[in-house]
């Protein structure tokens, strides 16, 4: 057995509270073998965890990762013109290498702030399972399908390439990565695909992601025209079911959290992006308080501007507090289990707790800094306090992706430098 150590650490627990521990795990089956402060066995890696909190990884429930060539494109401009003015059409140019090369940028970036897993909505999703395979990260991936604006038989091909996609990809590398069908929208895909795509999706047990009431724009048509709201047609055309998960929520009423909270469909929340595009406030308290399995996700680079799920947190605590109107709501160990076991469960990935028996997907965040001195209150620092950049180590499935900062599985430098090259030259052609 190959075995890995994290010593002299404190433990973030599943319940919450925090204990001097040190971790062993088996390094050939990514699993943790044990969890205590009088640990016997010998190691054949261990990793200082001094001055540290030993935490699960954290999960990004929802993003675009190779949308980091995007970063700072086309700022401050509201969803639907920011989208189809600016976005799409410059992701029209993108070419598969230049997918490869914005995955791992995002991959990078993620390991490098102690995100573990994701979920992934783009095109080109061969590279984004390559750079995934080799960066050693976990994923839910999936090709987004659009069919407004195209032809019958472009349409469907759009929706047969997100369920080809699905077939192929799920359990690769060595099971880390499982799939989705991802029609884009409830407004971006017509009636009869989304329910073409959920029923084949759902005969052959594959999930369904999708984007649902993230602005009025994407609720008003549905209500003008069908008389009901988006997640009751949801709910008519079966994309409501425990293994599905939406993006967003942000325009969701009690009736829609019932339905929400009754099919167990899990909810990915988005603040930053959220806040930028000015697309609203969503009633995460209430979600909560109902039953909804809520998850944190960045979205894309381009809407955020990073893929730090500590800068996520920190969002989602402030604006839950606004949007309840109550500085009690959305407390910090309910935005930690949000952004582990809540994205991991609304995403179906193993892992957010740190469990004899779970998976070794481990974020080892550094205490010795001047932000994050005194350390009074560890859980509450995790989401009020620490930034991406004082993780000191990362680790998925039992492997160390980062150590003492260093990047092992990616070449950190290699990776920025393509990804400028490319978009520039993306730049150019767009």
């Amino acid at each position: 057995m190959d075995t890995l150590r994290i010593t002299d650490g404190q433990v973030l627990r599943p319940d919450g509270t925090v204990e001097d521990a040190d971790v062993l795990v088996d390094r050939d089956e990514g699993t943790i073998l044990d969890i205590g402060s009088d640990l016997d066995a010998e190691a054949d890696e261990t990793l200082d965890a001094e001055g540290c909190l030993v935490m699960p990884g954290l999960v990004n429930a929802h993003c675009h990762v190779s949308m980091t060539l995007l970063r700072g494109y086309a700022d401050d401009k509201p969803l639907d013109a920011w989208l189809q003015e600016d976005i799409w059409p410059t992701e029209a140019a993108l070419t598969p290498d230049d997918v490869r090369i914005g995955a791992e940028l995002g991959l990078v970036e993620m390991i490098k702030s102690g995100t573990t897993a994701f979920a992934d909505m783009y095109f080109h999703v061969p590279e984004v399972v390559a750079a995934v395979e080799k960066a050693g990260l976990r994923a839910r991936v999936g090709h987004g399908a659009v069919t407004i604006g195209k032809d019958d038989e472009d349409a469907w091909d759009d929706i047969e390439e997100s369920l080809d996609v699905a077939r192929e990809f799920d359990g690769a590398a060595d099971g880390r990565i499982r799939t989705a069908v991802m029609p884009h929208s409830l407004t971006t895909v017509g009636e009869e695909y989304l329910r073409g795509a959920t029923e084949e999706a759902h005969d052959e047990g594959i999930p369904v992601h999708y984007h649902a009431n993230e602005t009025t724009n994407e609720v008003d048509p549905i209500v003008d025209e069908r008389d009901e709201r988006p997640l009751a047609y949801a709910q008519d055309l079966g994309m409501l079911t425990a293994d599905d998960f939406l993006a967003h929520g942000v325009h969701v009423d009690d009736e829609e959290i019932s339905l929400l909270a009754d099919a167990g469909t899990g909810v990915v929340h988005c603040p930053a992006s959220n806040m930028k595009l000015a697309s609203g406030m969503a009633p995460v308290q209430a979600m909560l308080d109902a039953g909804v399995t809520v998850g944190i996700g960045t979205d894309g680079a381009a809407s955020n501007n990073d893929l730090d799920m500590f800068d996520e947190m920190r969002d989602a605590a402030m604006i839950g507090k606004l949007a309840a109107d109550d500085a009690s709501a959305v407390a910090a160990p309910d935005v930690i289990r949000m952004a582990t076991a809540g994205s991991a469960e609304a995403i179906g990935l193993p892992g957010g707790k740190l469990e004899v028996g779970g998976v070794a997907d481990i974020a080892v965040v550094d205490f010795d800094a001047p932000h994050l001195t005194p350390a009074t209150n560890l859980v509450s620092h995790l989401v009020y306090a620490t930034r991406g950049s004082d993780v000191r180590h990362t680790i998925c499935d039992g492997q160390v992706l980062m150590r003492d900062r260093e990047v092992l599985t990616l070449d950190e430098s290699a990776v920025m430098d393509r990804a400028r090259e490319a978009t520039e030259a993306l730049h150019e052609r767009a």
